[in-house]
């Protein structure tokens, strides 16, 4: 089982024909991706990669039965794509566009309130569901099926996470994206593996600026001994000064609260295994299950490749 992208999610990428959205689509499809269409106004009625085109959302929706979008369109128009599946009522939106203005991601924010649509991003890798699909930029070769979900902030270290927990692979990967105006949080994905019955462990990867690890955090508190799994986190920008930006416009240390060594000392709090170093990702997640799991039955053995 996965959360989120399954194979009976059915998916259009938004800005198809341009350059990122074509590159993307190419690998998704390698990737087996059930990638029924794409969007890309004026061009409706052709094919791209061989696969039909749409004006529209609710034209692509009509046709296919699309329930889920890749959104690889630049920033000036990317929060009315995000909004226009919106009103297509699609379940899913990933959004990977970069540089979105914030007051247009508070709008986007304010008119999906309500909305049956989870957005993922902006600025984000995407979703992997290993040996199913991927809506946006996650490399298929390093993720294998598996049973660790990875909610992460950084791109990077999703693969990175990927990578370490290979032996035990992924049920999915989720890019939450850095930015300070995001769609899905840790707590939304945190949920969403805790209730997934085929997830066994979560890796959680934060970075410095906001307050969504300490959010995460209490979160994890909250959960009934009858109904929790172990969790191991690493934040990056320990050695960050304050009020040096780090990669993503959320990623800035503008209080005490903000800083790395709150939010391990917040995770550490919930019983988390922090990972004090990028390569011993792994290595906590094995840790963290120790307790939980009867590791001759896993039979599994953690190493980093």
């Amino acid at each position: 089982m996965s959360v989120l992208i399954t194979k009976e999610t059915k998916i259009i990428c938004q800005g198809f024909t341009g350059a990122q959205g074509t590159f993307h689509s190419e690998r998704a499809l390698e990737y087996n991706t059930n990638l029924v269409g794409g969007v890309t106004p004026e061009k409706g009625g052709t094919k791209h990669l061989n696969i039909p085109v749409f004006n529209t959302v609710a034209e692509a929706k009509k046709t296919t039965s699309c329930n889920a979008s890749g959104v690889f369109v630049p920033p000036p128009f990317a929060a009315d794509a995000i909004l226009e599946s919106v009103e297509a009522e699609l379940d899913l939106i990933v959004c990977i566009t970069d540089g979105i203005p914030t007051s247009d991601m508070q709008r986007v924010k304010r008119e999906m309130k309500g909305s049956k649509t989870r957005l993922i991003g902006p600025n984000c890798p995407g979703v992997l569901t290993p040996g199913v699909g991927k809506i946006g930029i996650i490399p298929g070769h390093i993720c294998k099926p598996g049973r660790i979900g990875v909610i992460s902030r950084s791109g990077t270290l999703s693969y990175e996470s990927a990578v370490q927990t290979s032996e035990l692979g992924q049920s999915t990967i989720i890019g939450i994206g850095g930015d300070p105006v995001n769609g899905t949080n840790f707590v939304d994905g945190l949920e969403l593996f805790l209730n997934d019955p085929e997830t066994d462990g979560i890796v959680l990867i934060g970075e410095i600026g906001g307050t969504a690890e300490i959010d995460g955090a209490d979160f994890i508190k909250s959960w009934k001994k009858n109904n929790k799994k172990p969790v191991a986190a690493f934040v990056a920008g320990a050695a960050a000064p304050k009020g040096r930006k780090l990669g993503h416009a959320g990623a800035i240390v503008n209080s005490g609260a903000e800083t790395a060594d709150a939010k391990k000392e917040a995770l550490r709090s919930a019983g988390v295994t922090v990972a004090d170093t990028i390569t011993t990702i792994g290595v906590a997640m094995k840790k963290a299950m120790d307790g939980y799991y009867d590791w001759k039955f896993y039979n599994f053995i953690f190493r980093r490749e």
